[in-house]
Formats: structure tokens, sequence, C-alpha cells
């Protein structure tokens, strides 16, 4: 099976909403990807923001593989990481290469930006994700946290 990988961008923004019913579809998070869309200004400013990535597999004109990459600007040298945000493929489109084929063509646009690696954070239980990462790459163990935004200002 042949998949066309697609960067989006202003000219193809009508493929964005496909690729996040994807998202939604395959995260089993439906209303964090469909429920508040944002308006066409916004998505045209993000795809038009180099730092921000969004891939498509398409077979045909069906978004079957997406992924979401940022480019963040190291301070320590004039170099870049790429982190992979979200990584998607349709349930009958897996183990047939398309996450594969996504990063692949991730990698010359982040070498293209001054990125020295690629890196992803996957969840011990999603198997196939582990197992396409370590394929691909290196594992390294890192402790994760998320620390909420708040309005009210913590004290010292």
């Amino acid at each position: 099976m042949s998949y066309k990988i697609v960067r989006l961008n202003q000219k193809n923004s009508d493929l964005y909403p496909l690729l996040n019913d994807l998202f939604g579809e395959v995260f089993d998070e439906h209303d964090t990807y469909t429920k508040h869309r944002p308006d066409n200004d916004y998505i045209n400013s993000l795809l038009s923001d180099h730092s921000f990535i969004a891939l498509v597999a398409l077979e045909e004109d069906v978004v079957v593989g997406g992924l979401v990459a940022y480019e963040l600007k190291k301070i320590e040298q004039r170099r870049s990481e790429m982190y992979i945000y979200d990584l998607a493929v349709s349930k009958v489109h897996r183990r047939k290469g398309v996450a594969t084929s996504l990063i692949e063509h991730l990698k010359p646009i982040a070498k293209s930006l001054g990125a020295w690696v690629i890196f992803v954070q996957a969840d011990y239980i999603d198997e196939p994700a582990v197992s396409l990462y370590n394929k691909l790459g290196e594992q390294e163990e890192v402790l994760h946290f998320d620390i909420p935004v708040s309005t009210k200002p913590t004290s010292t």
C-alpha cells in the first residue's frame, strides 16, 4: 500500500479537521480534538509558523495517519530539538509502515531547522508505540511532570 505524506500549510488547511478527527478517534478523545476547533485565523497562523510541523499520511483523499511536532530551540548551542507531540495511525492502517514513514518525512524537516534530535514520549502500556520507537531510536528512562498553569500566584 502506498501512502502520500503531506505537510500541512495554509494552502491545504482543509486537511486540518481531518487530522484532528483522526487524533480524536485513535486517542479516544473526541471532545479534546473536535469539540472546540480553533478558527481559520488561528489554524493559518499555526500552519505558517515554521516551528510547528503537521504531517498527514493520505490514502487517496483519506487521512490515515498524522504527526504533529514542535521545534524547541536550545540555549546551550545554536541548535534545536524536534518534539513529536502527537502521532496516530487509523486502526486498519497500522503495522503497514505509516508511522515510520511519517517520522522519516519529519527527519529532513527537523534537520533543515537545525535540530540534532527528534524525541517523543510514550506510555509504558502503549506497547506498539514503545516497539516502534525502540526500533527507530534509543530509549531513555525519564520522569514526566504536568505542571498546571494557574492564574493564582504561588507562595514561596
